[in-house]
């Protein structure tokens, strides 16, 4: 199993039941391809960098997991199929950071 840290980025027209439920669905997708999840961190509601489908805002969320490498590829062609998904990265790292991350203190 291997490390990765994983942010998500989910459409702003959502309501807060479709956000916990596209939180939810991520998270059976790691747990249905042999991952857990380690830490999260829900970052909330942010002014993307860049439009992204229109889009001027957007909810981030943050993950800490442990997954086996060839089963990402699966997790992010569900992801890409996934409406309310607007983007979604994953980066290997040999230690996850400490948390709270520092986006997550700037929310307070």
């Amino acid at each position: 199993m291997k490390k990765f840290e994983v942010v998500i980025i989910l459409s702003p027209e959502i309501g807060a039941q479709t956000l916990k439920d596209e939180i939810n669905f991520f998270k059976n997708q790691i747990s249905n391809n042999t991952g857990k999840i380690i830490n999260d961190e829900d970052w909330g509601l942010r002014d993307l960098s860049y439009n992204i489908n229109k889009f001027k805002k957007a909810f981030y969320c943050f993950f800490q997991i442990e997954i086996d490498s060839k089963n990402i590829d699966k997790i992010k062609k569900n992801l890409n199929q996934a409406d309310n998904f607007l983007r979604h990265l994953f980066i290997k790292v040999n230690t996850h950071q400490e948390l709270p991350t520092k986006i997550f203190n700037e929310k307070k």
